[in-house]
């Protein structure tokens, strides 16, 4: 049966002008010129009989049935490669996961732990993707998602891993022990996504008198930390983050008083994906791991520096 399906080339040239929303980005990541790139649009718009972009001001913007198109366009895209590079791999026993998580927590923790993932299942490959946001699991081609809050995720089923301990941060040197003044001079470092974990902490130690909302503000925690290691003012992070910098040194944790809540960190995948035999060898690889976490196993070699 013959199908009925345009040029690939002019689909890979649709996905790329669509996520850059330029022609003239479109065609340096393919390395065409910006013409080829508009002939290429035409050709297909020509094709469905239908107009996929608009223009406005420098700027082009889906249309409805353009923005309709891209969704299944783009996870279609992203199994064909999964496929060729299992094929050039010259794996066709192998399997693809794709992963996202939450940038800090796949920097600080899941990343150091994946190599003993990858020597028990080298037939898996993992496609692993920083996000922030939330995430739609029927238009994306995503298998399983770690993130954080306070309650199972909506709309997909969920393994908690484990929760957090929030505890203060500072370059070496710069507070003294007991020294809660600090915290009024010293800048307070925030992240975007939690902007009432400071105020939380100084009322759990009840030192209600510090302007808990001024200072800068982050999108991640690996941002808080390095800010922090710098000297640029305390940082309030997951103690399991800051681990490796308190026990190299890098970092002080001025107060040894931590800060607990009711979110956790949660594995999460569509229903329609939990038959797959990547996803299961997975979710049962890092439930072995985060039971380790939450049950306090030594996690680096060296204790951290607290100062009392």
């Amino acid at each position: 049966m013959r199908r009925v399906l345009p040029s690939l080339p002019s689909l890979t040239v649709f996905e790329a002008s669509a996520r850059h929303g330029s022609f003239t980005r479109a065609a340096e990541e393919l390395n065409m010129s910006q013409s080829a790139v508009s002939k290429r649009i035409a050709g297909l718009e020509d094709w469905l009989g239908t107009r996929l972009f608009e223009r406005v001001r420098q700027r082009i913007v889906l249309t409805e049935a353009g923005d309709h198109y891209l969704a299944r366009i783009r996870t279609a895209l992203e199994i064909m490669e999964e496929a060729t590079m299992e094929t050039l791999a010259h794996r066709p026993e192998a399997s693809t996961l794709n992963l996202a998580s939450l940038p800090s927590f796949g920097h600080y923790w899941l990343a150091p732990r994946l190599t003993r993932f990858n020597a028990a299942h080298p037939a898996i490959a993992l496609n692993v993707t920083a996000r922030q946001w939330p995430f739609d699991f029927q238009q994306e081609n995503i298998d399983a998602a770690i993130f954080y809050g306070p309650a199972p995720w909506p709309g997909g089923l969920s393994d908690r891993l484990f929760g957090e301990e929030m505890a203060v941060i500072s370059a070496p040197g710069m507070v003294q022990p007991g020294d809660t003044g600090a915290l009024d001079r010293l800048t307070l470092l925030h992240h975007r996504a939690r902007p009432r974990d400071w105020q939380t902490w100084l009322e759990q130690g009840g030192l209600t008198t510090v302007n808990a909302y001024r200072g800068n503000r982050f999108e991640q925690f690996d941002m808080i930390i390095r800010a922090a290691q710098t000297g640029l003012g305390l940082g309030l992070v997951p103690l399991f983050m800051a681990q490796e910098g308190l026990a190299a040194g890098r970092l002080e944790q001025p107060f040894p008083r931590v800060m607990t809540n009711g979110s956790a960190y949660y594995l999460i995948s569509p229903e329609r994906k939990r038959g797959g035999a990547a996803l299961a060898a997975f979710r049962d690889w890092i439930l072995a791991e985060a039971s380790q976490t939450a049950s306090g196993a030594p996690k680096t070699p060296a204790s951290p520096r607290i100062i009392p």
